[in-house]
């Protein structure tokens, strides 16, 4: 990656999400719902929803990753987790986006993820 595609010193390389708001914690149990079909743990705990942003019209964009660009259910995925986040009560719109950098990887799950793979 040369200077001029490089982000600038101090950028995260994931956006971070909208925790401060009253519908982020039901989001996310929703999110934890959606489990890849191939591997037996739920997709927040994978790691792979980057982030959760919520405006105050209660509008929920959701940029997420997939374990592989290959992954078999990779049309599919992101309307998974758009129709359980249009679940939650209050929840006007949700939009959820591929994205493929960072790229994903193990250490981006939670340490309930790894025990449940038997990576702990």
């Amino acid at each position: 990656m040369d200077n001029a595609t490089a982000p600038a010193m101090g950028t995260p390389l994931i956006k971070p999400s909208t925790t401060s708001h009253p519908l982020y914690v039901d989001i996310v149990v929703a999110c934890r719902t959606v489990h890849d079909p191939e591997i037996p743990v739920n997709i927040y705990d994978l790691g792979l929803i980057y982030t959760i942003e919520i405006n105050d019209e209660n509008h929920v964009e959701i940029a997420m990753s997939l374990t592989a660009p290959g992954c078999p259910v990779a049309g599919d995925m992101p309307g998974w987790v758009a129709d359980a986040v249009l679940m939650v009560p209050g929840v006007r719109t949700a939009n959820v986006s591929l994205v493929w950098e960072p790229q994903w990887g193990m250490d981006m799950m939670s340490d309930e993820a790894r025990l449940e793979l038997g990576f702990m």
